[in-house]
């Protein structure tokens, strides 16, 4: 198991304003090493001990539990600008940020006094929701199970972002009445075994590999079946989260290809011939391809905005189920067409750029990559299922944890 190293001083954030200057800096100190992290799919230690002491774990948290309990739109962009520099490492707190919601919903009094104490310390919440081998993502075969005074957590898990440097973790499992249950346990506690069996194309540094949980003692159990048997906004917020990474993807990508346009590749020599200059930038294909893709890049980013603006005035517990349902709707539009425009700016960058862009120095392949491998998550032609059910029909989208 691999533990995280000491931090710096914790920095304390009660304003927007603070909250992204943070980003910005934690951002910039990404940028020299963000290939290396890359090759060489490493679990990023101490980039994630530096996240963890910039302040940005709280932001969220309630007023009443101490937290500044900054607003939706300002996670989103905090997450865009890393995720801009770095999508691997701005996915890494996603769980946290979910974690975050269900505790200030759900938790006890107790419950809430004694994490969010840890979260505004700078101790992140992991997550161990997905598994593999089930009938679907949502086929559990984790159990909570009653050993004498105390319950103990038995299960297998999978796409564990962020566990290996967290202090606590968040576990789906089922309990002995077959309801949903959230299981907080420590990272170190006895019969916690986290690997790195991660060996994907992209967002290789979440390192979102295997957890095993042989008869762990649990600390906190919420009850979690119950956030989705009322109108919930845990899913659509923590799609957000996803939204923005992929917008953050979108914007790396444009931002390359106009180094790589503007610095490094050479002009088609039709276009020099014919008087367009020389300069890549000047090639009128070129031209046209980045316009067009910039204004993609854009419109998702509004996209974002807007579903962010959606959700802060929903809040965390929806009015009833039809403000639930605006809420889903306008995050899955902004996230399905974040995915696509991050998929294409990762693809267009290499047509506009050249065969030069293709050198493995430049590892301009990376964008492609983790947006590929991001936007795997869920498939996009469910969020526009929904999407044009409720528009055309008004049938209100699933009440699930993903949309």
């Amino acid at each position: 198991m691999t533990a995280a190293v000491a931090a710096s001083p914790l920095m304390a954030i009660s304003t927007e304003a603070e909250a992204l200057a943070a980003a910005d800096e934690f951002a910039v100190s990404l940028q020299e090493t963000v290939i290396e992290r890359d090759r060489s799919g490493e679990l990023p230690v101490r980039e994630l001990a530096r996240f963890d002491a910039t302040g940005l774990l709280g932001i969220t948290v309630p007023e009443i539990d101490g937290g500044p309990e900054l607003p939706v739109t300002t996670l989103a962009e905090v997450i865009r600008r890393i995720a801009v520099v770095d999508p691997a490492i701005a996915q890494a707190p996603q769980g946290h940020y979910l974690m975050v919601d269900v505790i200030a919903t759900w938790a006890s009094e107790r419950q809430r006094h004694a994490l969010f104490a840890d979260v505004l310390a700078g101790r992140r919440l992991g997550n161990a929701l997905a598994e593999r081998g089930g009938h679907h993502a949502q086929d559990l075969q984790t159990r909570v199970h009653r050993r004498v005074s105390s319950l103990h957590l038995t299960g297998r898990k999978y796409y564990t972002t962020g566990a290996l440097t967290s202090h606590w973790l968040a576990v789906s499992a089922l309990d002995e009445e077959d309801r949903l249950v959230l299981a907080i346990v420590r990272r170190d506690a006895a019969g916690v075994e986290l690997d790195t069996d991660w060996n994907v194309m992209g967002q290789r540094a979440t390192v979102s590999g295997g957890a095993v949980f042989d008869d762990v003692e649990v600390e906190f159990v919420i009850d979690y079946q119950q956030a989705f048997e009322v109108p919930q906004q845990l899913g659509a917020r923590a799609q957000l989260v996803h939204a923005a990474i992929e917008v953050g993807i979108a914007g790396g990508a444009l931002r390359d290809a106009h180094w790589f346009v503007t610095e490094k590749a050479r002009p088609f020599f039709e276009a020099a011939r014919g008087g367009w200059g020389l300069t890549a930038a000047a090639d009128p294909h070129t031209i046209q391809r980045f316009g067009r893709l910039a204004t993609r890049v854009r419109a998702a980013e509004l996209l974002l905005a807007d579903a962010a603006a959606v959700q802060q005035t929903i809040g965390r517990v929806p009015a009833d189920e039809h403000a639930a349902a605006r809420g889903s709707i306008a995050v899955a539009q902004a996230k399905a067409f974040a995915c696509e425009t991050a998929v294409e700016v990762g693809t267009e960058l290499f047509a506009m750029a050249g065969a030069s862009a293709a050198d493995e120095k430049h590892d301009l392949s990376r964008h492609w990559r983790n947006a590929r491998t991001h936007s795997s998550h869920d498939p996009v032609d469910w969020k526009y299922h929904h999407t044009g059910n409720w528009l055309l029909s008004a049938v209100l989208p699933p009440n699930h944890g993903q949309l």
